[in-house]
């Protein structure tokens, strides 16, 4: 017997006891779903499935990180109680029908965030126009400035936030940015140190290192995906920009990107700074002030009339929040649903959702880029044409580039809008920042700009659809297998 044939034996025994002890292991760990994707991968490559699966395969976080969060809440709780009472002294209570006092109830239960009123909105679409009124409200800051970004980036169209943040730390303001380590990697290793050297300060979110990793199993690819920005505790900035200029560094064939982001003033801003000086925390052990208090409470006056909702997400909490929302959401749908998102690839309940609101004579509109940056995802995707078209979904295929606007829109008065997509790593993985838009002036705006990629879109016609070559619709559908791991 020569060695070859040994080491055959022994790699085909090992890939027999892998593929038993992990039909045993992880259907306790997943839904079943997720479980049988785990399972297909690990049947056709019993090894590689098991590497896999020890990186990626749980949604837990460091143990560490989570006592972090916890220690955070407990410490601070008493005084985060104390600035929400006193900020809602002045504020009269949302007026909101019956429909959106159930959504924003179920908000607050899961994130408890409750619903603002008193806000101005301004929301931006084009790249260069957010950037640059994000540098006027930062030549203005008098105190400090929180950035919090997936991907930042140092090119042509952002340099000019630098000379800003560079000028506000040179006047005494206080510059904190804190950007996902694997978002803004070539960032953090070629200009970082720059930024430094000019009084700001930057932090790391989530940085990969092995020893990150407890008998927790926290994934790797776990990333902090929220776009927040607050000044002064008077303006806040949240949606699907990035840092960064619209082609994306070409990572779609010099496609450019389109994104969505809200220009906000008024007592919501106070959510979104509690959202950041969270997640500073956790990576940098430094405890937000509340000396300032007196401060923050004389500056948040209402700026509009606007009702508000922050809602963050992420693999802390124990509720897919965002997902059970728009499920939520579009169960109350009576006339018309919109979305618009990079990555459509739903879960089941989602899917069953859009069904009962198609059956019910609710028109249902989906709109996604006809080209997309990742070919598996966007393979798993194309996928569910034939089900969306079968339920009756409109689906609009976007031409003007790589649409990243992540938006739904509840017939004409209750819109979302934020950094996450339809896939289960929005929903369950990634840390994500949504806003949710209460009446017909505010989901008004949301809904033109969702008019306007249809007005740039192909729409798909099933008869087309079902004509694409078979070896195609069978990599969909392979792809497919694998989208509760996308």
């Amino acid at each position: 017997m020569n060695l070859t044939v040994i080491i055959l034996g022994l790699y085909n025994m090992t890939s027999f006891i892998i593929r038993v002890f992990m039909l045993c292991y992880v259907p306790l760990r997943h839904e079943p779903a997720t479980a049988m994707a785990w399972l297909l991968a690990i049947n056709i490559w019993p090894w590689g499935g098991l590497i896999l699966y020890s990186l990626f395969g749980s949604t837990g976080l460091p143990r560490e990180r989570i006592e972090r969060r916890e220690m955070l809440l407990r410490e601070l709780g008493d005084s985060i109680k104390n600035l929400r009472a006193r900020l809602f002294e002045n504020l009269h209570h949302p007026d909101l029908d019956n429909r959106h006092i159930r959504i924003s109830y179920l908000a607050s239960r899961m994130v408890d965030m409750e619903p603002m009123p008193g806000n101005s909105l301004e929301l931006i679409n084009d790249t260069k126009a957010f950037i640059d009124r994000l540098c006027a409200d930062i030549d203005g800051a008098k105190n400090y400035v929180n950035l919090l970004y997936y991907i930042f980036s140092y090119d042509e169209v952002t340099e000019r936030l630098f000379r800003s943040l560079e000028s506000a730390a040179g006047r005494g303001v206080e510059c904190r940015m804190l950007v996902d380590a694997v978002g803004s990697k070539v960032f953090l290793k070629e200009h970082a140190r720059m930024f430094e050297e000019a009084g700001i300060k930057i932090a790391k979110a989530l940085p990969i290192k092995l020893l990150r990793r407890t008998h927790s199993t926290a994934r790797y690819d776990i990333r902090n995906h929220r776009k927040i920005a607050v000044i002064d505790s008077k303006v806040g900035y949240a949606g699907s920009h990035n840092i960064i200029e619209p082609s994306y560094k070409n990572k779609a064939k010099g496609l450019h990107w389109h994104d969505l982001t809200l220009r906000l003033a008024g007592p919501v801003v106070v959510q979104l700074e509690g959202v950041f000086h969270e997640d500073w925390y956790v990576e940098t052990h430094e405890k937000p002030s509340f000396d300032n208090v007196d401060y923050v409470l004389q500056e948040v006056k209402p700026e509009g009339n606007s009702i508000v909702q922050v809602v963050p997400s992420g693999p802390h909490n124990p509720y897919q929040s965002y997902q059970r929302l728009i499920v939520a959401a579009i169960l109350t749908s009576q006339r018309q649903v919109t979305i618009t998102t990079p990555y459509f690839i739903p879960e089941s309940e989602t899917l069953h959702a859009l069904e009962t609101a198609s059956l019910m004579d609710v028109r249902v509109r989906l709109i996604v880029p006809e080209r997309t940056d990742q070919l598996i995802v966007g393979s798993a995707a194309k996928a569910y044409f034939t089900p969306l078209l079968d339920m009756g979904v409109d689906i609009y295929l976007y031409q003007g580039g790589i649409i990243h606007a992540k938006t739904v829109t509840i017939d004409d008065d209750l819109a979302f809008l934020g950094t996450s997509n339809f896939d289960i790593r929005s929903f369950a993985l990634n840390f994500e920042l949504d806003l949710i838009l209460y009446g017909r002036n505010e989901a008004s705006q949301v809904l033109a700009a969702q008019e306007r990629y249809i007005n740039n879109s192909r729409k798909l016609c099933a008869s087309d659809w079902g004509k694409h070559p078979l070896v195609k619709r069978t990599f969909y559908g392979i792809a497919k297998l694998f989208s509760p791991l996308l």
